[in-house]
């Protein structure tokens, strides 16, 4: 079984729906609350152990109730969780997700600066990093802790994977020269790029000149589509979710997929109607929990590419 660590947000999720999303001064009766374990990290993590790794979680909680039971949430998961620190004096990120009539949401985050990474933390985490076969990096984390981060999955020789915006022009540096996926939503890709990508085609172009760079893979988001490039060619994915509910962890889902279906051995096109058949499986609900299984991701990117060859 491979392996995949995973350096990220660890944090606690409350996701509340409700009918009409009330506006100022209103109030709203919640029809669903759940509250699990989340962050990016966290979804990332979760996302990749239910397609068939083994998963170590690289992350940071507070020294309080929350911490300690989202980390047991992880471990019920499957997850380890020693690379996890327990910060003293720190609270648990909590992310609120309102969930309204379909499609429409709103997301509080209450993050401080003590749960982000530093890194002493991730260098406490390296024999993890440098074990795993691939190792998932998210660039909302403070620059120097990414850049230690990168530094060990090299060393290790672990296909290497960012997902987000460098914090800067160093930091950007280093994701080119180091991870093998470099992935981006259409506002994270400005920071890549130094500019805005226009439409699908302008799209297309960036991630390619992304490729050129040094990445193996590129994925940028472009509107109501994906776009995965490799060198000498690329693949335009429609994003496949009809029934939109909740795009909270849509982005996680895509990045864990197309991660462990590289890390299987299938091509950049193949990996990447993975990750849109798992992204849109995560907005068909509220949360961004993940529930993912490969046989039903496969059986979603046969439906799925066969009716587009069925397109006049």
């Amino acid at each position: 079984m491979s392996a995949v660590a995973v350096v990220g947000q660890v944090g606690r999720d409350l996701v509340l729906t409700v009918d009409e999303l009330p506006g100022a001064g209103g109030a709203a009766g919640v029809r669903e609350r759940r509250e699990l374990l989340g962050g990016k990290g966290a979804n990332q993590a979760v996302a990749c152990r239910q397609l068939g790794t083994e998963v170590a979680l690289v992350g940071v909680v507070g020294a309080d109730a929350a911490g300690e039971d989202v980390l047991a949430q992880a471990v019920r998961d499957g997850i380890d969780v020693s690379g996890v620190v327990r910060r003293p004096g720190a609270s648990t990120a909590l992310l609120v997700d309102l969930v309204g009539p379909p499609g429409v949401r709103r997301l509080l985050e209450d993050v401080a600066e003590d749960v982000l990474l530093r890194p002493e933390d991730v260098r406490a985490a390296a024999p993890r990093l440098r074990a795993a076969d691939a190792v998932l990096v998210q660039l909302q984390q403070p620059g120097p802790a990414v850049t230690e981060a990168l530094a060990h999955a090299r060393a290790g020789g672990a296909l290497t994977v960012t997902d987000g915006a460098p914090a800067d022009a160093g930091v950007r540096r280093r994701v080119l020269e180091s991870a093998a996926v470099v992935r981006a939503d259409a506002q994270e890709a400005e920071a890549l790029l130094g500019r805005v990508p226009h439409g699908v085609g302008g799209t297309v172009r960036a991630a390619g000149s992304l490729v050129e760079e040094g990445p193996r893979v590129v994925a940028l988001a472009a509107g109501d589509a994906d776009v995965v490039a490799w060198a000498g060619g690329h693949v335009v994915l429609p994003h496949l979710g009809t029934d939109i509910v909740d795009r909270t962890g849509a982005g996680d889902a895509f990045v864990a997929a197309l991660s462990v279906a590289l890390l299987q051995g299938e091509s950049p096109e193949t990996a990447g109607w993975w990750a849109a058949a798992a992204a849109a499986e995560l907005v068909a609900r509220a949360g961004g929990r993940p529930d993912l299984a490969p046989d039903r991701l496969r059986a979603a990117v046969r439906r799925a590419r066969g009716a587009r060859g069925r397109r006049p």
